[in-house]
């Protein structure tokens, strides 16, 4: 069973939520309306997917990403808004979220997101994607039947970090320095001549390292 943190400050969408979560046979196992409430029941009932609104009242979705992540490595954080910039999206995948689905979107894609995220996978809004793919420009390009210019390990690493995993996480991961994977992600937007993580978010979605 996947156990459930809904943080939202608005009630009327806690509770839509819970009954949509709660037909699939899921527990909701706690509720939150406000970004130190979030953190602290999150802490209390460990759960394996936290989804968090991007704009709740007190500490910002970011830090509560970031902390959330920092002391339940095992909770995998879904931010579920109505904002869609790529800004926010390269912002929360760098704090530690692997999931962003839209408030507006079908309710199959928050399930197939909560359902990617509890097996440690990613989920990015269908949507969302396909505005990245179309902002892609030059970037990521190549011929068909051409080569990838990365390796398998930054190849890799790429997946990682447009995951929203950081550079600690990463190291850890594949057993590796931090120092490693700076060395690597420098090389990485060198070699693809990207110049911010939304570039490399771009990149990974039009090469399918992330789920879309």
């Amino acid at each position: 069973m996947i156990r459930i943190l809904i943080a939202d400050d608005h009630e009327v969408v806690r509770r839509g939520l819970k009954n949509l979560l709660s037909s699939q046979g899921w527990e909701v196992c706690a509720e939150a309306a406000s970004g130190e409430e979030a953190i602290a029941r999150a802490e209390a009932c460990r759960p394996d997917v936290a989804i968090l609104d991007a704009m709740m009242p007190g500490v910002d979705v970011l830090e509560v990403t970031r902390r959330i992540r920092e002391r339940l490595p095992g909770t995998e954080i879904l931010i579920f808004t109505m904002n869609e910039t790529e800004q926010l999206v390269a912002d929360v995948l760098a704090a530690g979220a692997r999931g962003y689905v839209l408030k507006s979107d079908p309710s199959r894609h928050l399930l197939a997101a909560v359902e990617a995220l509890a097996r440690h996978g990613t989920f990015l809004t269908p949507s969302l994607a396909d505005s990245l793919v179309c902002a892609i420009g030059r970037h990521g390009r190549r011929a068909p039947g051409a080569r990838s210019p990365l390796t398998p390990r930054e190849r890799e690493i790429v997946r990682l970090l447009a995951g929203g995993c950081g550079s600690k996480a990463v190291a850890v991961t594949l057993a590796i320095s931090v120092k490693t994977v700076e060395s690597h992600r420098a090389n990485i937007m060198r070699k693809l001549e990207l110049g911010t993580l939304v570039d490399l978010v771009r990149y990974a979605v039009r090469n399918r390292l992330v789920e879309a």
